[in-house]
């Protein structure tokens, strides 16, 4: 139960959140649309049977309501494709159409214009977890896991960002200040004391089982090294010499070689977790491939108090040793003739990503010199004067802009009536600090309608490419007035992307646009696909992030996300792929042959292993993410009435000749023309990202000389009657229409960056930024310039 401080704090933050919120917005649909929908719609579109479940007579005019709004651009983009009315419905010649279009279209336009203009496109928006998480760091010095503690989000086209997708329940406000909480406590633990960090040196003998002779699953001493063998056996390899003694940032030097080594080394996993059957996942960390000669390697990761490292051999293509009764003796995996890694040495520190504790006792009390330290206690001459100093210092950097007086005056006065109650000033300042924490003006995005002023266009960007709050050279320049000026916003983007918060703009943005958050959500079958594992999983997110990062660098053409003459491997995930020639465990750019089948950011394994469910593969799930993430055709819920289709796993009958009942259904066909096509394309790489010429496990029991499985057909014909033979012919088309390619990238990082999905409204501003990086191929950075000096970003 919350405590009524922390209860009264939520009913604060509840009534202060409502001028934050937007107000719906109402509009009669003109009598011209009722007319034009009621003489071309209403015979197939009425009543509850109307086709495709869209009942004209109960459209909503309310466009200020997403949904709504969306429903209708639908309506139009489908009349101007010609799709509706159906030529046997009705007969409108092409001027009619164009005049229908114009009609509906300018409608929808006007309504949506007068919105923004008075109350912005993008709804009250707050912080997402990440946003959150990442601005306590800066603003206390910390470093600690702070996300995970929140609810999850709900996501909008995939993106948390979005304004829509962020109710504030009662529960989700308690959860917050059980966050801020906690990231109080560590930075002021962390300035009441010295230097936490740490370093142990762990020989081969500290890192093996201390009983020779008992039988566990601790490494054993071979030959002067600590020694593990390739196995399935569950948390062999742990050591409990490494075992953290608090939570916290940790980094490993790991010396280590092969034995009995393939051809291209032993890859081994680097994980860390309690290692105890009731706790039985574990954390990546990283992996390495052991070579005959010892080498190092560095991995640093969050290790919780009680968790220890687990080092194993993990390539589940190696030969492994069985052990009887769950243990494993010495003597008892080298006779059986498998891989294995010997250990020399493990370096252990305690470290810290960040501001180090004398910069965090900065942060919370300026210059005030130390007192005592268990606990933290400051030492003023003057207390109130700096009570008021620190609280409004701290009140400007948390809520993003220069605050005055009348603003910072509710939370001085906590912190003075604190302070007068007969708390030290330590105490009042985290109170003061805490009900900042716990303001709407922290939580939420302060934007008013119209141009954002230099403050909120610096937090709309830094929010967009590092998912935190405006460092000091940014601030400077929004206080400076200048930031608006072209070449001045150009500089700054500049140099955030090469700032190193600039390395997660690609992750952060391909965890949501792309899904690869989902990436550990399913895990292909083992005994359908076999060789695929964690090191290979990882190897593959490596890919992408690393070809999304050249893109951005190099600015690539948005083509690229289609194909591409290279990728990015090492050894394990080329020999996953069937590409040879591939040496060593360090990520490198790999030349493409015809054969490889790769190519682009489609064919790569993370993307092809989020839009399986690790036993099939559907053309419809992978069609309609291609269609919505890559190609910008969103695709609609399917009718109610129809049900779905459930692959035959057994090979008896193909995905392909289960669709064809969906097609001959009219109400399903429109839509399957469209979503199916990218999917068939797709059809030849398994749920493991593999390549595959039939259906079935490529070294499964179903599969054999007398039962091949079905020949996978990935031919099939786009909505403009061009057709492909498979994924070749496919991307071939699809590069030749770059800017819809283009369209597509401009309108995610527009969501993704303001919040707002794109509106029927904001298409003519879209193909302005699609104009303006022609020049340039459509390159991925001429692309992200071009949308952050856009009107659309720089509004409400």
């Amino acid at each position: 139960m919350p405590t009524r401080p922390a209860v009264a704090v939520v009913a604060l933050i509840v009534a202060l959140s409502a001028p934050f919120a937007g107000t719906a917005c109402r509009a009669e649909m003109p009598e011209t649309v009722k007319t034009l929908l009621e003489r071309n719609c209403a015979e197939c579109h009425r009543g509850s049977e109307a086709e495709g479940g869209l009942d004209v007579a109960a459209l909503s005019a309310d466009l200020g309501n997403r949904v709504v709004g969306a429903k209708w651009a639908r309506i139009v983009d489908r009349v101007a494709a010609g799709e509706m009315p159906p030529a046997d419905a009705t007969e409108m010649s092409d001027e009619q159409r164009r005049q229908w279009v114009a009609s509906v279209g300018g409608w929808i336009r006007q309504v949506q214009t007068h919105e923004f203009q008075q109350r912005g496109r993008v709804e009250g928006r707050r912080l997402t977890n990440l946003q959150l998480e990442r601005s306590l760091h800066e603003l206390l010095g910390i470093d600690i896991p702070l996300a995970s503690r929140m609810p999850e989000e709900p996501r909008v086209g995939g993106f948390t960002t979005v304004a829509d997708g962020q109710p504030m329940s009662h529960f989700q406000l308690e959860q917050h200040l059980s966050v801020v909480d906690a990231a109080l406590d560590e930075a002021f633990r962390r300035a009441a004391g010295p230097e936490d960090e740490w370093q142990r040196e762990l020989s081969a003998r500290e890192i093996v089982r201390r009983n020779p002779r008992r039988r566990t699953r601790e490494p054993e001493m071979l030959r002067g090294d600590a020694v593990v063998w390739s196995s399935r056996l569950i948390f062999y390899g742990r050591i409990p010499a490494t075992t953290a003694r608090e939570d916290g940032w940790y980094q490993f030097k790991i010396r280590a070689k092969s034995l009995k080594q393939p051809d291209d080394g032993v890859w081994c996993t680097v994980r860390s977790g309690p290692c105890v059957a009731s706790a039985p996942l574990l954390s990546w960390l990283g992996a390495f491939s052991a070579g005959e000669e010892a080498r190092e390697w560095t991995f640093t990761g969050w290790v919780p108090k009680g968790h220890m490292l687990e080092v194993r051999p993990g390539d589940l293509t190696l030969k492994g040793a069985r052990f009887q009764g769950g243990q494993v003796g010495a003597g008892e995996g080298e006779p059986q003739n498998v891989p294995g890694v010997a250990i020399e040495s493990i370096e252990m520190r305690r470290i810290h990503i960040g501001p180090d504790n004398s910069q965090v006792r900065e942060l919370l009390f300026a210059d005030l010199p130390l007192k005592a330290a268990r606990p933290v206690r400051v030492e003023s001459q003057q207390p109130r004067a700096d009570l008021k100093t620190l609280i409004h210092r701290f009140a400007s950097r948390a809520f993003r802009r220069p605050v005055d007086d009348e603003v910072v005056a509710p939370y001085v006065e906590l912190a003075l009536s604190t302070l007068d109650a007969g708390a030290d000033l330590t105490a009042a300042v985290r109170a003061g600090y805490r009900a900042i924490l716990c303001s709407p003006r922290f939580l939420y995005l302060h934007e008013e309608p119209g141009r954002l002023d230099d403050f909120a266009l610096a937090t709309r960007l830094s929010l967009m490419l590092w998912n935190c709050p405006p460092d000091t050279a940014l601030r400077q320049v929004a206080e400076s007035g200048t930031l608006k000026d072209p070449g001045v916003l150009r500089q700054q983007v500049e140099r955030m992307l090469q700032d190193p918060r600039g390395q997660h703009f690609v992750e952060d943005l391909a965890s949501e646009w792309l899904d690869l958050r989902l990436i550990d959500f399913t895990e292909p079958d083992r005994r359908l696909y076999p060789g695929f594992d964690v090191i290979v999983q990882n190897a593959m997110l490596a890919e992408t992030h690393a070809f999304l990062r050249e893109m951005l660098a190099e600015d690539r053409a948005v083509t690229h996300l289609i194909d591409s003459d290279h990728t990015f491997l090492n050894n394990r995930l080329a020999r996953h792929y069937g590409i040879a020639g591939v040496d060593g465990d360090e990520l490198r750019s790999v030349s493409l042959k015809p054969g490889d089948h790769r190519g682009g950011l489609l064919t790569q394994g993370a993307i092809l292993k989020v839009t399986a469910n690790g036993t099939t593969t559907s053309p419809v799930i992978r069609g309609v993410w291609v269609s919505d993430r890559l190609l910008g055709a969103e695709s609609p819920a399917p009718p109610e009435n129809v049900p779905a289709i459930e692959p035959d796993i057994r090979g008896a009958t193909s995905i392909r000749d289960q669709l064809a009942r969906h097609k001959s259904d009219s109400s399903c066909a429109s839509c399957h023309r469209k979503i199916d096509p990218p999917g068939f394309a797709l059809e030849n790489f398994d749920p493991a990202g593999r390549w595959r010429e039939r259906y079935g496990s490529p070294a499964g029991p179903r599969r054999g000389p007398r039962n091949p499985g079905l020949r996978i057909d990935a031919s099939s014909e786009l909505p403009d009657g061009r057709s492909f033979q498979g994924i070749e012919t496919f991307k071939a088309l699809i590069c030749d229409d770059p800017a819809t390619l283009a369209r597509n990238v401009a309108e995610k990082l527009i969501t993704y960056g303001t919040g707002a999905p794109v509106a029927y409204a904001d298409r003519e501003e879209i193909h302005r930024i699609v104009s303006k990086s022609a020049a340039s191929d459509y390159g991925f950075r001429t692309l992200l310039h071009a949308v952050v000096a856009s009107q659309l970003f720089q509004t409400k």
